[in-house]
């Protein structure tokens, strides 16, 4: 794979990931491996990516405990004005990339009253909740109903096929999960 000298970040190439409907999201080459000749990537997005969730109080309806919840792809469209406007009162521009959303800017040093454990998954053989630590970053009201931006504390690293043209394409769930060992085998290879 070649890249020419204005594709590097501190020493890193980046590749852009563009998705269905022309979305793109700026990413450096962490690592590049090949499995059954063709070329794959391990990258880590530029900015930084960002999730938009809704605070739905809990069914008992007794207003003690409220609970985060996934918005939908289709509701995000009408909230990014707000949300880009709450962001930018911080500093931040919220980008509608390809994959995820994402905001540039300096993202602010994380405060415990402003970091949660969110559980993301389910539960694994040992019996424990898969979850992952998250930052708000900001909250707004959209038709009476309370929204947090937040951005997780680990780095979002993804996997992408890179075509014989240095583009890349992402990799579907189920080819992921069917290419998994090789691609743990892969990346541990190189580590070494």
């Amino acid at each position: 794979m070649t890249f020419s000298d204005s594709d590097f970040v501190q020493d890193h190439p980046t590749l852009s990931i563009k998705d269905d409907s022309g979305r793109t999201l700026v990413c450096q080459v962490e690592q590049t491996f090949e499995i059954d000749g063709r070329q794959y990537a391990l990258l880590l997005p530029l900015n930084t990516p960002v999730e938009i969730f809704s605070w739905e109080e809990d069914e008992d309806g007794d207003g003690d405990t409220d609970s985060l919840v996934d918005v939908d792809e289709s509701e995000i469209e009408k909230l990014l004005p707000t949300a880009r406007a709450v962001l930018a009162e911080h500093d931040l521009t919220l980008h509608q990339s390809a994959v995820t959303l994402s905001v540039s800017g300096e993202i602010p040093e994380p405060h415990e009253e402003d970091c949660f454990t969110l559980e993301i998954g389910d539960i694994d053989e040992d019996g424990d909740a898969d979850t992952e630590e998250i930052q708000t970053l900001a909250t707004f009201f959209h038709d009476d109903v309370e929204y947090t931006i937040c951005t997780p504390m680990d780095p979002l690293l993804l996997f992408a096929e890179i075509s014989g043209q240095g583009e890349a394409r992402m990799i579907p769930p189920e080819e992921f999960e069917r290419l998994r060992p090789e691609i743990e085998s892969s990346i541990f290879d190189v580590l070494e």
